[in-house]
C-alpha cells in the first residue's frame, strides 16, 4: 500500500549520498530498537518484509547454490585426489567456498533480486511527493516504508548465507565420503578446526556487514532523486560490499 500523497520534492536539495547513508543508517537502527516498532499493525508490515524478502527465494536459491557449490566442490576434490592431497580438499573447501564465496553470492543475490526495487519504490513515492522523510514528518513514516524494508533485506542476506552454506558442508562430505557414516567425526572435527574462535567471529562479522550493507545502502538512494539511481546504488552497495570483504581477508590470512 502507497502512501498518501504529500507536496512534491523535485525541486528539493540534494543531499550527499555519504550523508544520506549515515542519517538512513541512525534512523533505521533506532528504530530496530524501539519495542514501538513491532507493536500492533507495525509488527504485520515487518513481518510481511520478513517473509517477501526472504522465503520465496530459499527454496530456488538453495536449489541454485547447490548445483554452484556442487560443481566447485567436485573440481577441487577431484584435483586434490589426483595430486594426493586429499587432508587438503575440506580445507579448500571450507575456506574459498563456505568462507568467502556463498556470503558474498547471498549479499549479491539479495542485492539484486529485491533491494534495489525496494529502494527504487521508496525513492520514486519521495520524489512524487507520497513519501516525507524529513524531520518535521516524524518517525511514523521511516517506520512505517523504510525499516520493515530494511530488516528484510538483513534477514534475508543472513538466512541465504547460511543456508546455502550448510548446503556446501553436507555435499563436502557426500563427495568426500558418499553415504557413509564412519567419517562425520573425522569430518565435523577438521571442520571445526578450520573455524576455530577467530575465523567464526570474522565470519559472522563479515555476514552481518553483509547484511547491513545490502540492508542500507540501497535505500540510501531515497534521498538521490536523480535519474540513473538504480546503478549509482548497485555500485555504492558493490563497492560497500568489497570494502567487507577485503577486511575479512585481512582479518583470516593477515
Amino acid at each position: 500500500m502507497s502512501p498518501p500523497t504529500l507536496p512534491s520534492v523535485q525541486g528539493s536539495v540534494r543531499q550527499p549520498w555519504g550523508l544520506g547513508l549515515l542519517r538512513l543508517t541512525g534512523r533505521v537502527l533506532a528504530l530496530a530498537l524501539q519495542p514501538a516498532s513491532y507493536r500492533g499493525p507495525q509488527w504485520g508490515r515487518v513481518a510481511q518484509q520478513l517473509v517477501l524478502a526472504a522465503w520465496p527465494a530459499l527454496g530456488w536459491y538453495a536449489v541454485l547454490s547447490a548445483l554452484f557449490g556442487q560443481v566447485l566442490i567436485r573440481i577441487v576434490v577431484v584435483t586434490a585426489q589426483s595430486y594426493g592431497l586429499t587432508r587438503y580438499a575440506v580445507d579448500a573447501v571450507v575456506r574459498v567456498l563456505v568462507l568467502e564465496l556463498l556470503p558474498l553470492a547471498a549479499a549479491m543475490f539479495v542485492l539484486l533480486r529485491g533491494m534495489l526495487a525496494r529502494a527504487a519504490e521508496l525513492r520514486r513515492w519521495r520524489r512524487d511527493g507520497r513519501l516525507a522523510l524529513e524531520p518535521s514528518a516524524g518517525p511514523e513514516p521511516w517506520r512505517q516504508h523504510v525499516l520493515p524494508r530494511a530488516l528484510g533485506g538483513a534477514l534475508a542476506t543472513v538466512l541465504l548465507t547460511l543456508a546455502s552454506c550448510v548446503i556446501a558442508l553436507v555435499l563436502t562430505y557426500l563427495n568426500l565420503y558418499g553415504f557413509s557414516p564412519w567419517a562425520l567425526a573425522g569430518y565435523t572435527r577438521a571442520v571445526g578446526q578450520i573455524f576455530e574462535p577467530t575465523v567464526a567471529l570474522i565470519f559472522a562479522l563479515k555476514t552481518l556487514g553483509f547484511a547491513l550493507a545490502v540492508a542500507l545502502v540501497p535505500l540510501a538512494a531515497v534521498f538521490d532523486l536523480r535519474p540513473q539511481g538504480d546503478v549509482r546504488a548497485l555500485v555504492r552497495t558493490a563497492v560497500v560490499l568489497l570494502g567487507v570483504e577485503l577486511l575479512a581477508l585481512v582479518g583470516n590470512y593477515y
